[in-house]
């Protein structure tokens, strides 16, 4: 896992799972609802419409016991990427700090290389944030897609 520039994050790792499978993980809700958040964190609801227009909106509980919900729109959907917005919601469910996440797909034979970059970071500690979050939900997708092999 690496940094970009100084205002955006890149992650790549390499899962022992098909693309085709790697993909609906990432835009089916009954897959999506059961990995996507840092350890630790439980899904409270998952709603995607992953195509390009539709939105998402994804609420989980922390550890402390706060719901966190994200949300976004998806720009891009295809068998190897998958381009989508990003903000956090604040207590009255008005979308933050908007950003900008662009998952890429590689078939490496039976392995799938993901590479993410989100960008429009507006501070250096903001993305370091989200790399430690992205790094802990990345484990939670390995064990999830191990568990589907």
């Amino acid at each position: 896992m690496a940094a970009g520039s100084d205002l955006e994050l890149v992650l790549t790792h390499e899962f022992d799972a098909p693309r085709a499978l790697v993909s609906r993980a990432w835009t089916e809700p009954r897959h999506a609802s059961r990995w996507w958040g840092p350890l630790g964190f439980t899904t409270v609801s998952c709603r995607m419409d992953a195509r390009p227009g539709g939105a998402y909106r994804l609420a989980m509980r922390g550890p402390d016991g706060v719901v966190r919900t994200k949300r976004g729109v998806y720009r891009e959907v295809t068998a190897d990427r998958i381009a989508f917005s990003y903000a956090w919601e604040d207590a009255d469910g008005n979308p933050g700090h908007e950003m900008q996440v662009t998952i890429t797909l590689e078939e490496i034979g039976t392995r799938t290389r993901l590479t993410l970059r989100q960008t429009g970071f507006a501070a250096i500690p903001e993305r370091d944030s989200h790399w430690s979050g992205w790094a802990s939900c990345m484990q939670r997708f390995a064990e999830f897609l191990a568990a589907q092999m």
